[in-house]
C-alpha cells in the first residue's frame, strides 16, 4: 500500500466522517421537528450546531439547486447518495491511478 493507498483510505474515512455527521444531524432535526427533544436541552443542541456549522457549507449550493418538496430538504438526501458514490468509486480510481484495475 503505498502513498497513494494511504491518501484514498484517508478520502474514503473522511468522507465516511461527513456521512456520519449528516445522519447526526438529520436525527436531530427530526428530534427538534417532532418535540421530542427540547432545544434547551444544552448538550444536544451543541452536537446539532457543531453537524450543523460542518455541513452547512456544503450543503448550502445544493439547496440553491434543490428546493424543497412539502418543506422536506432534500439536500441532504442528495448529498449523502453523491458521497455514497464517490466512496464506491474511489476503489476503482485507485486502481485506474495505480495501473493495477480495469479502465472501464
Amino acid at each position: 500500500m503505498g502513498l497513494l493507498g494511504i491518501l484514498f483510505g484517508l478520502i474514503d474515512t473522511i468522507i465516511a466522517l461527513v456521512i456520519v455527521i449528516l445522519i447526526v444531524f438529520v436525527v436531530i432535526s427530526w428530534l427538534y421537528a417532532f418535540d421530542i427533544v427540547s432545544r434547551r436541552n444544552g448538550a444536544i443542541y451543541a452536537v446539532y450546531e457543531f453537524c450543523r456549522r460542518l455541513t452547512d457549507p456544503i450543503l448550502k449550493p445544493l439547496r440553491r439547486l434543490i428546493p424543497p418538496i412539502g418543506g422536506v430538504d432534500l439536500s441532504v438526501l442528495v448529498l449523502l447518495l453523491l458521497l455514497q458514490l464517490l466512496r464506491q468509486l474511489l476503489p476503482w480510481l485507485h486502481g485506474v491511478l495505480t495501473g493495477t484495475g480495469p479502465v472501464l
